[in-house]
């Protein structure tokens, strides 16, 4: 079998049994199975794979076909045009949430920010994101889970930030010691009932995900407590879900009436991200 036949039925494979994205999948599988980029793949279409190439693609497409998502396969994502260390330790990093760094940088650009503290880190992708395009500022990224702390190590030490990326363990705010320019809040707000649905049959951490009974637990305790950390001026950006703006927005106008709270759209135009600028 040659590499264009292998694509081929990587793909049909896929497409077989239903799985979103499938042409695109196939190729990843491929050349993580080969070790090559997309270059070397489609400038090597007439190579023919030997009989453990062959099998190391089998087991990577079984592995997909449980339900297992390729991020955990391969053991990368690429998230804001980087290539990021993920396992089963932490949640996979979703593309709506590069709207979380594009909002950062962009009240960057208009306030004084020296300080950013990321709540839920998680792989860190967000905090190392901000840290590559944001070379001024220090960046605490926070996470409860040791685990998914590993991970985010990784990553900084893969992107040689170790000095502006500071992980620190602990639930939410609580190991803050100071007040910093801007909070920015990824927690979990998927509602308990629909936990399953969200979840790769159960490959990603739900730690990561459960956000309770309406899906705003976790988000409630930021709002509540945000005020404590955050300096003068100072700004909140939190991703939410579907259907949880109207409900995360007049919280935080109750709590912060004289700051400025705006949304942000996804690309599917649902209310993706909410930011809070104090005045």
């Amino acid at each position: 079998m040659n590499l264009r036949q292998a694509l081929e039925n990587a793909r049909e494979v896929l497409r077989d049994k239903k799985i979103e994205d499938a042409s695109l999948e196939g190729e990843i599988l491929l050349r993580y199975v080969l070790g090559i980029n997309r270059a070397q793949l489609f400038s090597q279409l007439e190579f023919t794979l030997d009989s453990e190439q062959e099998k190391a693609l089998e087991k990577a497409l079984e592995r997909r076909l449980s339900g297992e998502p390729t991020a955990y396969i391969t053991g990368h994502r690429e998230f804001y045009g980087l290539d990021f260390i993920v396992d089963c330790r932490v949640l996979i990093p979703r593309p709506e949430s590069e709207l979380l760094v594009e909002k950062a940088i962009e009240l960057a650009g208009k306030r004084k920010i020296t300080t950013i503290a990321d709540i839920g880190t998680g792989s860190g992708a967000i905090a190392v994101s901000l840290a590559v395009n944001l070379p001024g500022v220090i960046i605490y990224a926070v996470d409860i889970s040791a685990p998914a702390l590993d991970v985010a190590a990784k990553n900084c030490q893969k992107y040689k930030i170790t000095d502006k990326v500071l992980l620190l363990q602990g639930d939410l705010l609580e190991p803050l010691m100071e007040p910093v320019d801007m909070i920015i809040a990824n927690l979990p707000y998927v509602k308990t009932s629909d936990l399953k649905e969200q979840m790769t049959l159960g490959f990603e951490p739900s730690l990561a995900l459960n956000g309770g009974e309406d899906g705003l637990d976790v988000i409630r305790t930021i709002c509540n407590h945000a005020g404590e950390k955050l300096k003068p001026k100072g700004c909140l950006l939190m991703e939410i879900g579907q259907g949880q703006a109207e409900c995360v927005t007049v919280l935080l106008n109750k709590m912060f009436p004289r700051a400025l709270v705006k949304l942000n759209y996804d690309l599917s135009g649902i209310e993706r991200i909410v930011s809070l600028c104090l005045t």
